[in-house]
């Protein structure tokens, strides 16, 4: 007999404004502890010195975490110069010093060299796998790692400020897979010094900022004095970028049993008005002005993609 699935069948999302000292796999076990959910997930892992911008998925948002985790991410972070760091962050060993500290003009200068499509390395203290094994896990046996370089999108990066001679203050608009800490340490190079990320806070995922952010002692009070649906948004503000399509009660319940839905009949006979949407677009079905599924146009049949039980 399966085992039965503990929780609340909630589904939405929250935006979670997450603190330092917790691993994003933590703060999601918070929130869904909150709501008593039966299913959660998150929109993309920040590092657990991180603050900042964390989409949790619970119920069937979980199905939509790829567009998040595929979205436009915006960052503001905190390089301390002089100082490399084994983790490339504040949390690694000191692994190199220098005496170096780069002016306003010097690193307005080499900006244009971090912008736009780039090749980066990662850090060796990250996720990604190496035969099989996570790189951090790696690293921390002292196990070398030899991480290929990939390529990241940059659509902006701008100096924020700088307090003193030792910090430099910047703010990124990027793609995904991008490392704020190879950012830093490439940056300082390029400075001809070292360096690390002493702060970062992630200010936008996808769709979320942070001005629709809540922190988990918020969200933990809620649940004692009034229920915390009330930060929960729906499950289609993940698909926000893609079109949305309304369809009749029975086209829905094709899609929902996993069938298509013609567009077009004999005669040039119109079932659904699909207005500009090109061969292969994605698009989220709607029903009654509920999410019915993220479905593909093609070859003139809306095509179910994953069903949204809601």
């Amino acid at each position: 007999m399966a085992r039965k699935r503990r929780g609340r069948p909630v589904n939405g999302w929250v935006v979670l404004d997450k603190p330092a000292g917790m691993s994003s796999a933590q703060a999601v076990a918070r929130v869904r502890h909150v709501f008593d959910a039966a299913k959660a997930g998150h929109g993309g892992t920040l590092d657990p010195e991180a603050t900042g911008v964390l989409p949790v998925a619970l119920g069937e948002a979980t199905k939509t975490v790829s567009w998040v985790m595929d979205g436009r991410k915006s960052y503001r972070f905190t390089v301390r110069w002089g100082e490399a760091r084994a983790t490339d962050d504040g949390e690694g060993a000191i692994i190199a010093t220098s005496d170096v500290r780069p002016g306003r003009a010097d690193i307005l200068a080499v900006l244009s060299r971090f912008t736009g499509t780039i090749e980066q390395v990662p850090p060796d203290f990250s996720a990604i796998k190496v035969d099989g094994q996570r790189a951090y896990r790696l690293a921390r046996a002292e196990v070398a790692v030899d991480l290929a370089p990939r390529r990241v999108v940059v659509e902006r990066l701008e100096l924020a400020e700088m307090p003193d001679a030792d910090h430099a203050v910047f703010e990124v608009v990027c793609g995904k897979g991008t490392y704020m800490r190879s950012l830093a340490r490439d940056m300082a190079v390029a400075l001809g010094t070292v360096g690390h990320v002493a702060r970062l806070r992630r200010t936008a995922c996808g769709p979320f900022s942070e001005e629709q952010s809540i922190s988990l002692d918020k969200l933990g009070s809620l649940g004692h004095s009034a229920p915390p649906s009330g930060c929960l948004l729906a499950v289609e503000t993940a698909l926000d970028d893609i079109p949305a399509l309304a369809l009749n009660a029975a086209q829905a319940d094709h899609l929902k049993h996993g069938r298509p839905v013609r567009v077009a009949g004999p005669g040039g006979l119109r079932f659904v008005d699909i207005g500009n949407l090109a061969d292969g677009a994605m698009l989220c079905a709607m029903a009654d002005g509920r999410p019915v599924a993220l479905a593909r146009f093609e070859q003139g049949e809306i095509r179910p993609v994953r069903v949204l039980n809601i």
